[in-house]
């Protein structure tokens, strides 16, 4: 079973920058499938970025050279970076976890959810 608590959400300005953090546990850490999904309120539930087993990170358009995923497998945990902040990344921010997924990607098939990190951007 693996174990995943996210921390780090708030509220921020538009252009200013939040880090999250997501820790993991009860895997080994460099095997595991990790990515950070969010959901805004009355919108599905989307990808935002993901990090594979071999460390390689892909990201959504809407993110993309504004968020940075990153994992530091000596504390078994996940972040994401988030600058230049728009009010369109308002939502709920979810760590999620997988140990077979295959590809590993950030669409869908993830088993281990956390409970998830509310971000703000005011305009």
């Amino acid at each position: 079973q693996v174990q995943v608590v996210e921390s780090g959400g708030g509220s921020v300005q538009s252009g200013g920058s939040l880090k999250l953090s997501c820790a993991a546990s009860g895997y080994t850490y460099s095997s595991l499938c990790l990515a950070w999904f969010r959901q805004a309120p009355g919108k599905e539930r989307e990808g935002v970025a993901n990090i594979d087993r071999d460390g390689r990170s892909s990201y959504a358009d809407s993110v993309k050279g504004r968020f940075t995923i990153s994992r530091d497998i000596s504390k078994n945990t996940l972040y994401l970076q988030m600058n230049s902040l728009k009010p369109e990344d308002t939502a709920m921010y979810y760590c999620a976890a997988d140990i077979f997924l295959d590809p590993c990607t950030f669409y869908s098939g993830y088993n281990y959810w956390g409970q998830g990190t509310q971000v703000t951007v005011s305009s």
